[in-house]
């Protein structure tokens, strides 16, 4: 099983782009919950562990998890509401948002006892590592269930306009690095964090993953490899939810060839990484592809090669 640890919220989405006055979609999301939706439909057993409003959103998201086969045996619940995040579309496709979450949820996520014991890897993500006191509650689990030798995975997904010190933000990313076994991020949030590849390699992952858009993938092992995959060309409506499909892509893949531990993941062949990341990039196209963080069922994403 793999464990999807972080926030999920709902996103309001404007009907049409370039209309700042469009009416606002609601649409359930969040970082971590749009991973543990993409796991799901590509057929790993997936659990999520957050904190979900009791009220009518909070019903929604846990509903939805239940229709997608998410285990929810790890999810806190309280009746704080659930937190907002409105999205801006540009004409590229890309999201920007502004997030509404002062006493919600999410933010009261408490350490949960230990995790199933068939939990072979956890991510984490996004705006749960930067809302406190659910952050360090979340900083806490992360560097337990290393100490474990689960397989971690780590992707900042930075908000910037969230984070009021990035200073300490920045720190907090360091302490985590040394219990992170997979670190992926997008071009953005590495030039935000320093780019500074080589220096987080040393601190603790085994690779690390830059989405970079249209153009692609490329994974930087620790033993110095550098493997890259173009992007799949598609007519993209939005790419909400393309990054967190590619956490679920890297997981599932890696999983499937048991590849859930740092060593199996250093010593992973050109061959291999450019079959993972190959996968990943299809199915972060199929997210872009339409509408809202939809990503793709298994079947959409069948080849010979994955």
């Amino acid at each position: 099983m793999i464990v999807v640890a972080g926030e999920a919220l709902i996103d309001l989405v404007p009907e049409a782009t370039g209309n700042t006055t469009a009416a606002l979609v609601p649409a359930r999301g969040g970082g971590p919950y749009n991973t543990a939706v993409a796991l799901a439909r590509l057929g790993s057993p997936v659990a999520f562990c957050s904190r979900i409003s009791t009220d009518a959103f909070g019903m929604s998201l846990t509903g939805r998890l239940r229709e997608e086969n998410v285990v929810l045996d790890l999810v806190q619940r309280g009746p704080e509401p659930t937190t907002l995040a409105v999205a801006a579309i540009e004409a590229s496709g890309s999201a920007a948002y502004t997030f509404y979450c002062q006493g919600t949820a999410d933010r009261l996520f408490a350490l949960p006892g230990p995790l199933p014991a068939e939990t072979r890897a956890v991510s984490f993500g996004t705006c749960s590592l930067v809302l406190e006191p659910g952050a360090s509650a979340y900083e806490e689990l992360l560097r337990r269930e290393g100490r474990r030798g689960r397989f971690i995975t780590l992707d900042p997904n930075i908000r910037a306009g969230l984070i009021t010190d990035p200073d300490a933000y920045r720190a907090r990313f360091s302490r985590l690095l040394p219990s992170v076994s997979l670190l992926k991020l997008s071009e953005e949030d590495a030039q935000w964090l320093g780019y500074d590849i080589a220096g987080w390699l040393a601190a603790g992952p085994a690779a690390v993953v830059v989405t970079r858009g249209a153009a692609g993938l490329t994974a930087h092992t620790r033993g110095g490899g550098t493997y890259s995959v173009p992007g799949e060309a598609v007519r993209v409506v939005d790419t909400i939810g393309a990054g967190d499909t590619v956490n679920a892509a890297l997981l599932h893949a890696l999983s499937e060839r048991g590849l859930l531990h740092a060593d199996a993941v250093a010593a992973l062949t050109e061959d291999g990484w450019r079959q993972v990341l190959g996968f990943a990039a299809r199915a972060a196209a199929a997210t872009c592809a339409r509408a809202g963080a939809e990503p793709p069922f298994a079947h959409e994403l069948r080849s010979p090669r994955t």
